[in-house]
């Protein structure tokens, strides 16, 4: 264990004693002169790259623009670690207002440093073809042609010096703000259940408890608030996609989804297979399943915080953080000991914040950082199996941002798309060496069906996300839409979603409002039933016995930004551009459900 690294003994609930990160790698404290040492030498860094390059990139030559994009790297990169410092040290209490002050605080000094090398991707976005051709020549360019390849993506989308440099400096008063509002109003909401005053993290958890008292309980809590608040989430909903709105209408984007596809290098008519061949299977998917589910529990249909609910037979046993540990390390090292002893570094270095606490942001994620450093983990870990998969979710981030490291900061970016790849076959990994050890039919029919809802919770549920984003932001081009007509959206689309076996009272109109996607990244939920739909086809190949699988999965996260996704899945003889492929991803989901089906 790192020697700066804290942990929290939470023995007396049954989970052991879990760690808090140490941010120690990126800055020793908020007041380190590390960190000012940083902002002031990228300040001075940045005034003399722009002096140096600003209207001469089209006359230097081959190796001194090579020379110039590392420079610029490196910078970025220095000021990539303070921003990093200053968001994680705000997610670990969004409550605190001294570390609202500090993020602020930076984002804005790394604004005002950045926006003196601004010119420098605008200006090669001008260079013609052939210009950029020739000095591709030069290896030092060469390095870094996916970058460049990536960057001109946005050509015909970039906007003149002057008002490139106004949005990029209003982005801390604009959208920036806004999220920030939506942060702290929901780390500061509290939930009054059976008398105690609980967290967002720790009420949602309670709609998975074992007493469908305490769900209903839970689910009526959080419904109730978020309809409290909902005209607060309602402004800010319609003021970032009216934001977004004015935005792609300058760029000249052709729809709302055309940025964030682009910015995902995956081409419109590949999300349009995927979103296609997942609505078409609602009735084999969520319908089918739910029906069974409610079949399972004696009741017609299921209220919508039954959906989670345990199985009548599952004990509903609580892991502690040491058996989580070792089952996704476990699971890790069977399908690669060079995947597990980088995982493990997480656990020994003090890279992950696990216990869930008062002004923690809600959910988990893996932040890489940079380069230079390493990524940390986020968790609100509370002992249940969708912990131990959503551990084992986000160290499969983890270990793929270090993978990728070596590329650089320009070049270790993977889209959100192929992000998630080792992130669910982490999950997949885990299931599968669960659900392999169990010989008991019941704990097996158990595991399936948790791994079933998580997968529908992936796939369903995500691309119904993005319907609803989408029929937000085209009905918000014709005016402001009131907070009832958000929740009409929203429920008619659950209902087609989830199906008949479903059943709504009138508080889950709310349910929108708490989901943080939807503020933070508009457009990326869909990423997360490409990489399960990915990852289902990916395992398929392993299960088969592939030959030399271990290396082709470990070469590809390694690879981060630098290749597409024809050319990550092509060693594995996969095209995601082949609707057959997202079906063939389905099928692992159905397979499962049919097996749940034959047991009763």
């Amino acid at each position: 264990m790192n020697k700066n690294a804290a942990a929290v003994d939470t023995s007396a609930n049954g989970l052991g004693v879990m760690p808090e990160w140490d941010l120690s790698d990126l800055y020793e404290a908020p007041d380190s002169p590390k960190l000012e040492a940083d902002l002031k030498t990228g300040d001075d860094e940045a005034r003399a790259f722009a002096e140096t390059y600003q209207g001469k990139l089209a006359a230097l030559a081959p190796d001194d623009l090579g020379e110039a994009i590392a420079r610029y790297e490196a910078l970025t990169e220095r000021l990539y670690r303070v921003l990093s410092y200053a968001q994680l040290r705000y997610s670990a209490n969004v409550s605190d207002p001294e570390r609202g002050r500090f993020y602020q605080c930076m984002q804005e000094r790394v604004t005002d440093i950045s926006t003196q090398t601004l010119f420098f991707t605008l200006e090669l976005n001008r260079l013609d073809q052939a210009t950029l051709d020739a000095k591709l020549t030069s290896s030092k360019v060469a390095h870094y042609r996916p970058w460049l390849r990536d960057l001109r993506m946005f050509r015909d989308h970039q906007l003149s010096d002057e008002m490139e440099q106004i949005l990029h400096e209003r982005e801390v008063a604009g959208r920036a703000s806004w999220v920030r509002l939506f942060d702290e109003t929901m780390a500061g909401l509290r939930f009054t259940v059976n008398g105690k005053q609980l967290t967002s993290a720790e009420t949602l958890n309670l709609m998975s408890d074992k007493n469908g008292a305490t769900r209903k309980a839970a689910a009526k809590a959080f419904g109730a608030v978020l309809g409290e608040n909902v005209r607060l989430f309602s402004l800010v909903t319609n003021t970032l996609i009216k934001d977004k709105e004015v935005d792609d209408k300058w760029r000249h984007y052709a729809s709302p989804t055309s940025y964030r596809n682009l910015s995902n290098q995956v081409e419109d008519e590949v999300v349009d297979a995927l979103v296609g061949a997942v609505k078409g299977a609602y009735g084999q998917l969520s319908h089918r399943y739910y029906a069974l589910k409610a079949k399972w529990l004696g009741v017609d249909q299921l209220d919508y915080w039954d959906r989670n609910a345990p199985l009548p037979e599952d004990e509903d046993r609580r892991i502690s953080w040491p058996e989580a540990k070792d089952i996704v390390l476990g699971a890790y090292r069977s399908f690669s000991p060079e995947l597990a002893k980088i995982g493990s570094r997480f656990f020994e270095g003090g890279w992950i914040d696990a216990p869930a606490r008062p002004g923690k942001s809600p959910g988990a994620f893996a932040h890489p950082t940079v380069p230079s450093a390493h990524p940390y983990l986020l968790l609100n870990f509370l002992g249940k199996p969708r912990d131990v998969m959503t551990l084992a979710h986000e160290l499969g981030h983890g270990v793929h941002q270090v993978l990728a490291a070596k590329q650089g900061q320009l070049l270790a970016d993977t889209p959100l798309t192929l992000a998630e790849t080792a992130s669910v076959f982490g999950e997949m990994m885990t299931f599968r060496a669960l659900l392999d050890g169990e010989a008991n039919p019941s704990r097996r029919r158990i595991m399936l069906a948790s791994k079933v809802e998580d997968m529908l919770n992936t796939v369903v549920r995500q691309i119904a996300f993005y319907d609803f984003e989408r029929a937000l932001h085209e009905e918000r081009r014709l005016g402001e839409l009131s907070a009832e007509r958000i929740g009409e959206i929203w429920m008619d689309i659950q209902r087609q979603s989830l199906g008949p076996a479903l059943r709504f009272d009138p508080e889950y109109q709310y349910y929108w409002a708490y989901i943080p996607h939807f503020v933070h990244s508009p457009f990326y939920v869909y990423a997360y039933a490409f990489g399960d739909c990915l990852v289902n086809s990916l395992y398929d190949v392993y299960r088969s016995g592939a030959p030399g699988f271990e290396r082709k999965y470990l070469d590809m996260l390694a690879a981060g930004g630098t290749l597409r996704h024809q050319d990550l899945l092509a060693p594995f003889g996969l095209d995601a551009g082949d609707p057959a492929f997202w079906r063939r991803g389905l099928d692992v989901v159905l397979g499962f459900i049919s097996e749940l089906e034959a047991v009763g």
